[in-house]
């Protein structure tokens, strides 16, 4: 887009269907290289990603001429195709309907960049969903509980040592 410039940060969550913990950590690297080049096929700035075995993050440079939902939909449904084509899951693997999405400004890119790199160490003090639940209470997100992600367990408080 000729004269069009802009500086939109997204950090996106999404989690697997059922919050089971299905990645597994040998794995974690193939699926956020996979991801990466995703998101250079459509187009947009992978600059951070992390995993856990029940959700993941990324924080994307989005171009202003993109659809958030579309660049979502991309990741997920090619992700998945590549977790199930390649049997890392007994059964058929998913991520859960809906995503959250968060903007920031470039000085505070560093800070989400940490956030996402030590998501193993975050994860053994708090849970995934009061995680979630602190984003959307500190972006003023209004949320209905019946649809925040579901399957909550201690199980998803992880340590990946």
């Amino acid at each position: 887009m000729a004269d069009t410039y802009s500086q939109i940060y997204i950090h996106i969550i999404f989690a697997v269907e059922g919050r089971q913990n299905l990645i597994r950590p040998e794995h974690d690297d193939e699926l956020q290289k996979y991801i990466a080049g995703i998101a250079t096929a459509e187009k947009q700035k992978l600059i951070a990603i992390n995993n856990m075995p029940d959700h993941l993050h990324m924080l994307v440079g989005l171009r202003p001429d993109s659809s958030l939902s579309d660049f979502v939909r991309a990741i997920k449904a090619n992700s998945s195709r590549l977790v199930n084509e390649r049997r890392r899951v007994i059964g058929k693997f998913s991520w859960q309907e809906g995503f959250g999405a968060f903007s920031y400004a470039r000085s505070q890119l560093g800070t989400v960049i940490r956030h996402i790199e030590n998501q193993p160490k975050h994860h053994q003090k708090k849970l995934f969903r009061e995680e979630y639940v602190e984003l959307l209470e500190k972006f003023n997100v209004t949320y209905d509980e019946r649809y925040i992600f579901k399957a909550d367990t201690a199980e998803s408080r992880i340590s990946r040592s």
